[in-house]
C-alpha cells in the first residue's frame, strides 16, 4: 500500500504561515484562509514574499518535513531540513562509488537511457495526435532517439555519456514544438531557453522542472542519500548533482506531457504569464496557480512500475527510484533500474 502525501504550495504576496496544534495556519491579511494537517503534508513550498513562524520550522524539522523556498517567478532559493536521516554507510557509499572506477559511468549510462526512451515514448505518442507533416517529424525525431538508445551501451566515460545525452535532448527539443496544438503563436517554441526564459513555454518548462527537480531532492534525501553528490552531472558548489541526475529520467514524463496538455487543452491562456521589459517570462500568480493544482492531480495518476509489477502513483516515482538507487549503492542491485514508462 503507497500513501501519497501532500504538498502544500503558497504563493499569495505577504502570507504567513503558523503552527497551530498539529495543522499549519495559513494568515492572509490577518484572515485565516486555510488549515492544512501537518499529518498530511510531506512539504510545503513557498514562493516570492512568505513568512514562516520558527515554530513551524522547528516542528517541520523534527518531524523531517521540507520547507522549501522559491522566488516569485519559481526559481529555487532555499530549502530547510531537519537533521540528515538514513545510515550513514549508505552516503558513503555514495560518496565512494563516485571514485570507483567504472561505477559513476554505469549510472550515468541508466539515467540518460531512461531520459532517451521516455522522450521517445513522448514523441511517439505525441505523432499519434496529429497527422501529416507533425506527425512524420515527431516520428523521424523518435527514430533518432532510438539510433542513440541504441548505441549507449558502446559509449564509454562520463564525457562521451553527457555527449550522448546532450544530443538527445536537442533533437528531442527541436521536435518539441510539434507537441504543441494551441493556435496562434503565443506558444511557439524554437529553442530550450532559460535564466530567463523568452517564451512562454519555455516559462512553464522552467517552473514545472524547478518543481520536479525539489521532488526528487527531497526522495533522495528521505532514503538518506546526498542531493548533491550525483553522477551524471558535474560536481558543483549549490548544484544538487543527483536530484538533476534522478530528474532526467523523469523530466519528459512529469513536465513535459503535462506542459503540452495544458497548453493543448487550453487550462493555461497567454494571460497566465508577465514579460519584463527585458524580454524575460514567467508565470503570474494566476498561472502558477493553474500549473500547481495540475501538477497536483497528476502526481495522484497510478502508473504501472515494471519493476514492482504494481500499480503507483506517479508523484511516489521519485520515491521508489530513491530507494532502488540506494539498494543499488549498497550493493543489493547489481545495477540501477531506472524508471521506463509502459
Amino acid at each position: 500500500m503507497f500513501e501519497l502525501l501532500n504538498t502544500l504550495y503558497v504563493l499569495t504576496p505577504g502570507a504567513s504561515l503558523h503552527l497551530e496544534h498539529d495543522a499549519v495556519r495559513v494568515v492572509i491579511e490577518r484572515e485565516t484562509r486555510l488549515r492544512a494537517p501537518l499529518l498530511r503534508l510531506d512539504s510545503i513550498v513557498t514562493f516570492g514574499r512568505i513568512a514562516v513562524s520558527p515554530l513551524l520550522i522547528h516542528r517541520c524539522a523534527d518531524d523531517g518535513r521540507a520547507i522549501i523556498f522559491m522566488s516569485g517567478n519559481g526559481r529555487f532559493k532555499a530549502r530547510l531540513v531537519g537533521p540528515v536521516r538514513g545510515n550513514v554507510l549508505l552516503r558513503r557509499s555514495q560518496h565512494l562509488a563516485l571514485d570507483t572506477d567504472g561505477w559513476p559511468s554505469r549510472i550515468a549510462r541508466q539515467f540518460v537511457a531512461a531520459k532517451v526512451q521516455n522522450s521517445r515514448l513522448v514523441l511517439l505518442r505525441g505523432a499519434r495526435d496529429v497527422d501529416g507533416e507533425p506527425s512524420d517529424l515527431l516520428r523521424h525525431a523518435g527514430s533518432q532517439l532510438a539510433s542513440i538508445l541504441e548505441n549507449l551501451h558502446k559509449v564509454d566515460g562520463l564525457d562521451r555519456i553527457r555527449g550522448a545525452e546532450g544530443e538527445a535532448a536537442r533533437i528531442y527539443y527541436r521536435a518539441f514544438n510539434w507537441l504543441i496544438h494551441a493556435p496562434g503563436d503565443a506558444f511557439c517554441f524554437e529553442r530550450r531557453s532559460r535564466r530567463p526564459p523568452r517564451d512562454r513555454t519555455n516559462a512553464l518548462l522552467s517552473f514545472l522542472y524547478a518543481l520536479v527537480r525539489e521532488e526528487c531532492a527531497s526522495a533522495l534525501d528521505g532514503v538518506g542519500l546526498d542531493p548533491q553528490v550525483g553522477y551524471l552531472h558535474a560536481l558543483r558548489p549549490g548544484r544538487p548533482a543527483l536530484a538533476l541526475d534522478l530528474m532526467e529520467e523523469l523530466r519528459a514524463l512529469v513536465a513535459d506531457r503535462l506542459a503540452a496538455t495544458l497548453i493543448n487543452r487550453r487550462q493555461l491562456l497567454a494571460d497566465g504569464f508577465d514579460i519584463s521589459p527585458g524580454g524575460a517570462v514567467r508565470l503570474n500568480d494566476d498561472g502558477r496557480r493553474k500549473v500547481l493544482s495540475a501538477y497536483q492531480e497528476q502526481k495522484k495518476r497510478l502508473i504501472t512500475h515494471r519493476l514492482l509489477q504494481q500499480k503507483v502513483p506517479l508523484g511516489l516515482i521519485p520515491h521508489v527510484q530513491a530507494r532502488l538507487l540506494a539498494r543499488h549503492l549498497r550493493g543489493d542491485l547489481a545495477h540501477y533500474p531506472p524508471y521506463v514508462a509502459r
